[in-house]
């Protein structure tokens, strides 16, 4: 399996959501690779120019054969299910790279959403990017157990 790839703005710092992050990513590392880019949060100006400048960093992380899945709160909602088979239907065409976009503080810019092919959705409720990130982390390892028969999901 080629993998996925993650590109999220801010770290996750230490403490239980680093643990639970991890936790996940060890899980998921025997099913298919992860790779993980870190973008620096922008630290000055008012929120848009600071979602501009973070967005141009994710923009510019970018490939052309990435499949851009940003999270966004009025993006689509999956059951796990649809979404383990959403996310094989990706792994397998070899011309495209899952690429899940998860925002800073404030979110995405509008220039990222454009420029997503995708919008995820986790519910319309607002969550801090770090466990938005762990929520992504876990959905992906139960749809790589769903996608494989594992009892994970019941």
């Amino acid at each position: 399996m080629r993998g996925l790839k993650i590109v999220l703005v801010g770290k996750i710092r230490k403490g239980f959501r680093k643990e639970a992050f991890d936790f996940y990513l060890k899980k998921i590392k025997p099913y298919t690779q992860v790779d993980i880019l870190t973008i620096k949060d922008a630290k000055s100006g008012d929120i848009h120019s600071r979602m501009e400048k973070e967005g141009q960093l994710i923009l510019d992380r970018l490939e052309p054969r990435d499949y851009a899945l940003a999270l966004d709160e009025k993006g689509k909602s999956f059951t796990s299910k649809k979404f383990s088979r959403e996310l094989a239907r990706l792994e397998q065409d070899p011309a495209r790279m899952p690429c899940f976009i998860i925002g800073g503080a404030y979110g995405l810019s509008q220039s990222v959403k454009s420029k997503s092919d995708f919008l995820l959705s986790f519910g319309s409720m607002t969550f801090p990017h770090e466990l938005a990130a762990i929520m992504l982390m876990e959905q992906i390892y139960r749809a790589q157990t769903i996608i494989r028969g594992h009892p994970y999901h019941h």
